[in-house]
């Protein structure tokens, strides 16, 4: 068995996509052995700034071979037939065999293919592998036929120890695509980018080709020139590093998983180093300080033993400097200094405005061409939150209404333009200092949460009412341009707000008709369908709340918003709540609730209070999982497929409400119909007063009576009347089942 090694090494790939390329260019390459026939022990892929590596180990040095046989026409047939049975099996008439059959003698053509040596198959494979890609954005430059994520500078092809050199992305001279050539007379200084058994280490301290002719050889040598290959490694190394640096300059580390990883694609060799923050810049808010760290120098912020933030940060370099480090500390200093002081510029000259003076402003940006401007939205979000807030115990409606009307005006503060990932932290922040209630200034901040499903959910009521005010203004506001999200495709994050107002709303148990708050919304937009356009505005292509996410905002452009081609109210609403509907799937199915009975309680219509419907589902998840509910789940079924197919037949629908009682003969169908009285009363009062669980067990009555019935009694009598009346008692049950859920619905 032989071992395959393929690395790709370019410029700096970007670190977001390095995890993805790895795992796709495994994906890729082991589909397109299996289609090739080829089978394999192991394969392992790996990514640094730099490199994408695959390993593939146990392959066969050459494909099976193929025996096929075909079956023609009969020995007898017209010569034409034959001819084409001939010409596609490429065989001739004394290459086939003629064998006798029940109907004559029949043609039959052996096929034997010799499996091709597994070297030659790589070529092509490799080669088509690299030319699909699927990289996020992808570049090409200088002669090359080939789109890929940044310049390739050499690609390594190693089979069974050995080189396979062919040509990569270019050309041949007669315009045919050269992907997997390997003719001698290609291989020429016209294409100099061909594969080979070289690859090459680390680029500043040890730039040297290395050869090499296995995977176990090429990672040992990498590791000597100054690669960590494996991304997990160099995680593990930055944060272990990093804490004792933090510790050795007397302070922690502030715990950031997400900048570890992003960091650990940053650099194919750490060297952790620490810097000194200026003390002219602690007065700053310390989301202030960290995100000028994190997001522009990569560095990571330390805490004092109170959990403050320290004035030293630790910056991890691709490169082991002749002076320790001292200069490039000292240029990461530098670089954050002029970051903190255009910062502390902009913090002091924001605090000479107050957040009620920059409501004006909010007229000049617009939320979006067909929507309005934030002005138009803030204004919107105020009249839905204090609606909203009726239903949210403790929010206080002034309150409400001051924190919507200042929950935008921060996007127009000189500290957001600088830095808009502070966006609502800095309202929180200004909201403070010019004496505002506490919960008016947290909503501020807390009014985009959450924006994951990792992110915390705000819980003050005030922050609940503006948090869903704001995002459902945007949910309905799209739904009534129709710009929905569309497969892979979500511009404005609508499935994220989506979820947002699902946990809002769950997670503090907020009895709220969705669909009502919908259609007031929609108003708001009817109310401004005329009225709403703003002449000479900056526009952006995206909605402003999703610059906070570190989305590129294209370049403003002078524009008018207004609103036109509103979608009906009926129409918006029952689609939003379906979209309302799969998300609540998706999110509940991560919690281990079947999706199946989502869909049987939503099937029943009219339910748009998601705490209520959350509780009927996990009242109806504990039911079907009994043995009581497995059984009458199975005799819903029974009774809903003898029903159906008797309607089908008859032309006719059965209802459970024309049951006679003097057609009952039978004990086993007079004992269901007496308990389908009881037990609808139960669970009709049970339902009524929101007890999903006592519903259940009231439904659970009817197992013993209805095992019995169908025990015991044929439906299809010959008799036409007490047959029409069985099956309306059959028709009972499925109604009173489907007054708790649609049971068809369930799957099982």
């Amino acid at each position: 068995m032989a071992e395959l090694l393929l690395e790709l090494l370019s410029e700096e790939i970007p670190a977001r996509m390095q995890a993805k390329a790895a795992d796709d260019l495994k994906r890729l390459v082991c589909d397109e052995l299996k289609e090739a026939g080829l089978t394999f022990d192991s394969a392992d892929s790996y990514a640094t700034p730099r490199r994408l590596t695959l390993v593939v180990d146990g392959l066969p040095t050459a494909q099976p071979d193929i025996r096929e046989e075909r079956k023609g026409p009969k020995a007898d047939a017209p010569d034409q037939v034959i001819a084409g049975f001939l010409k596609s099996v490429g065989l001739t008439r004394d290459q086939v065999e003629e064998r006798e059959t029940p109907k004559g003698n029949v043609l039959f053509a052996v096929i034997e293919k010799k499996g091709e040596a597994t070297a030659e198959v790589l070529r092509g494979l490799l080669g088509s592998t690299l030319n699909r890609f699927p990289w996020l954005k992808s570049m090409k430059w200088s002669k090359y036929d080939l789109f890929w994520v940044r310049p390739l500078q050499n690609v390594l092809v190693i089979f069974d120890g050995n080189k396979m050199p062919f040509i990569i992305g270019l050309k041949s001279r007669n315009g045919r695509r050269a992907w997997g050539e390997k003719e001698s007379s290609l291989l020429d200084t016209e294409f100099p980018l061909i594969a080979n058994d070289q690859t090459f280490g680390h680029r500043f301290m040890a730039p040297d080709a290395i050869t090499v002719t296995n995977f176990a050889e090429y990672k040992a040598k990498l590791r000597s020139a100054y690669v960590m290959l494996d991304a997990a490694e160099r995680r593990a190394v930055i944060e272990k590093d990093a804490a004792m640096a933090a510790e050795g300059e007397g302070y922690s580390l502030k715990p950031d998983p997400g900048l570890v990883a992003e960091v650990a694609g940053l650099v194919e060799w750490p060297v952790v180093l620490t810097g000194a923050i200026d003390p002219a810049f602690m007065d700053l808010p310390a989301e202030v300080l960290t995100t000028a760290m994190r997001h522009h120098l990569k560095t990571f912020a330390l805490l004092d033993s109170d959990g403050n933030l320290a004035p030293r940060f630790v910056v991890v370099a691709n490169n082991h400097a002749t002076d320790g480090g001292k200069q490039i500390a000292a240029g990461n200093e530098r670089v954050l200094r002029a970051r903190l002081s255009d910062a502390k510029f902009f913090w002091d000259k924001d605090r000479e405005r107050t957040l009620g003076s920059r409501i004006p402003d909010l007229d000049k940006v617009v939320f979006h061409a067909k929507l309005g401007s934030v002005g138009d939205k803030v204004k919107r979000i105020e009249v839905l939150a204090v609606e909203i807030a009726k239903s949210v115990p403790g929010a206080d409606e002034a309150a409400v209404r001051e924190a919507a009307r200042l929950c935008k005006t921060d996007l127009v503060s000189g500290m957001v333009g600088e830095f808009p990932e502070l966006q609502g932290l800095m309202g929180r922040y200004y909201a403070l200092g010019e004496g505002k209630d506490s919960a008016v200034a947290d909503a501020i901040a807390e009014h985009y949460s959450p924006q994951g499903p990792n992110d915390d959910c705000p819980s003050a009521p005030v922050s609940i009412a503006v948090a869903l005010a704001d995002k459902i203004d945007s949910l309905v506001g799209f739904w009534a341009i129709d710009e929905k999200p569309t497969g892979s495709k979500d511009p404005f994050a609508l499935r994220r707000s989506t979820l947002g107002v699902i946990r809002l709303i769950l997670e503090n148990n907020i009895r709220l008709s969705v669909k009502s708050i919908f259609e007031k919304s929609w108003r708001l937009y009817e109310d401004k369908q005329v009225e709403s356009t703003v002449m000479g505005s900056v526009h952006y292509d995206i909605a402003v709340p999703d610059v906070r996410d570190g989305e590129t905002v294209p370049t403003p452009k002078v524009g008018q918003a207004s609103l036109t081609e509103m979608r009906p109210i009926g129409q918006l609403s029952d689609d939003l709540l379906d979209f309302f509907a799969d998300r609540l799937k998706a999110h509940l199915r991560e919690k281990g609730v079947r999706h199946d009975l989502v869909s049987a309680v939503f099937a029943l219509g009219g339910e748009d209070d998601l705490v209520r419907l959350l509780a009927r589902v996990d009242a109806l998840q504990a039911f079907v999982a009994s043995e009581d509910g497995e059984h009458l789940h199975i005799a819903y079924k029974r009774a809903a497929n003898i029903v159906g197919i008797e309607e089908k037949k008859d032309g006719v629908r059965y209802d459970g409400a024309d049951v006679d009682t003097a057609l009952l003969r039978e004990a086993d169908e007079v004992a269901v119909a007496e308990r389908l009285t009881e037990v609808s009363g139960l669970a009709d009062s049970a339902l009524a007063h929101e007890e999903f669980a006592a519903a259940m067990s009231a439904l659970a009555l009817l197992r013993k009576p209805v095992d019995s019935f169908f025990d015991n009694v044929t439906v299809n009598s010959d008799d036409a009347d007490l047959r029409r009346n069985r099956l309306s008692l059959l028709a009972s049950i499925r109604a009173i089942l489907d007054r708790v859920a649609d049971f068809s619905k369930i799957e099982g």
